[in-house]
C-alpha cells in the first residue's frame, strides 16, 4: 500500500496529458464563451474546458494540508505545467501533532437535532 494525499491525486489529475472528462472536477465559467460552451454542452456535444488550460489554478482544500503536500503539489506542476500558477487555500495548515488532534478531539462539533 501506499499513500497518495488527495491534493495531488486532484492536481494529477488537471494537470494529466490525456486530460479525460473528470466527473470530480469542473471548469468555473468566467466569460461569455465558457459560459455558451458549458450551457450547449447539456444539448449538443460540445467540449467543455478543462481546468487545466486555465493559467491559473486556484485549490481550496477544506480540513487543512500539510506544507509536504503543498511542495508536492508545486513540483508536481513545474515538471507537468510549468506555465500555470497555482494557488493553494485551505481551512488550516496541519501540523503532524495538529492533524492527530484533530482527528482524535472529544470536542467533536455536535449536530443540532432540534432544527
Amino acid at each position: 500500500a501506499s499513500y497518495k494525499p488527495l491534493l495531488k491525486q486532484v492536481v494529477e489529475e488537471i494537470c494529466s496529458a490525456d486530460r479525460p472528462d473528470s466527473v470530480d472536477i469542473e471548469h468555473m465559467s468566467s466569460g461569455l464563451t465558457d459560459l455558451l460552451k458549458t450551457g450547449f454542452s447539456m444539448f449538443m456535444k460540445v467540449n467543455r474546458p478543462h481546468p487545466g488550460d486555465h493559467p491559473l489554478l486556484i485549490i481550496f482544500m477544506v480540513g487543512g494540508v500539510t506544507v509536504s503536500e503543498v511542495k508536492m503539489v508545486k513540483d508536481l506542476v513545474a515538471t507537468r505545467k510549468p506555465s500555470t500558477q497555482v494557488i493553494v487555500l485551505s481551512s488550516a495548515l496541519l501540523t503532524p501533532q495538529g492533524a492527530i488532534e484533530q482527528l482524535f478531539a472529544a470536542d467533536h462539533p455536535q449536530l443540532d437535532h432540534d432544527i
